[in-house]
């Protein structure tokens, strides 16, 4: 599906995803054109799907974060879905498997703001219940 080329671009891509079309171009060693036409192909593909901003630790340690396991009303989990993702407090949201339907990642400035969005993820209307866990301290990430 990728080539040898493509991946090498995507690994510049993944530490820096504001690099620019000449930097790229210059660490590869070939032409604008070339790598304009590369990210626009993967892209097409689907490969790339979106450029993003990954946060700073510094800011993070300002946040509180929550993991909240949602049990939702079969019929309405794709609203449900719908309504969490257009919730901009809601950083993940994972379909798993046992007595809860979904968990979703949660970040807040602080625990009032943490309440209310647990509050209003309760009052959706296809949520039948919620179980939340605040996360105290991240051991390590990869």
């Amino acid at each position: 599906m990728i080539s040898s080329d493509d991946e090498q671009l995507l690994a510049i891509l993944r530490t820096n995803g504001r690099a620019s079309v000449s930097d790229l171009a210059r660490a590869l060693q070939v032409s604008r054109t070339t790598i304009q036409n590369r990210l626009q192909r993967l892209e097409q593909q689907g490969v790339i799907q979106g450029y993003t901003v990954e946060l700073g630790s510094r800011y993070l340690a300002e946040q509180v974060a929550a993991h909240v396991s949602i049990k939702v009303k079969q019929k309405l989990t794709a609203r449900t879905n719908l309504e969490l993702k257009h919730m901009p407090q809601v950083a993940a949201l994972y379909a798993i498997s046992g007595e809860y339907d979904l968990i979703a990642v949660v970040q807040a400035q602080n625990t009032e703001q943490l309440s209310h969005i647990l509050d209003d993820i309760g009052n959706l209307e296809g949520v039948e219940r919620t179980n939340s866990s605040v996360i105290l301290e991240t051991k390590f990430k990869r």
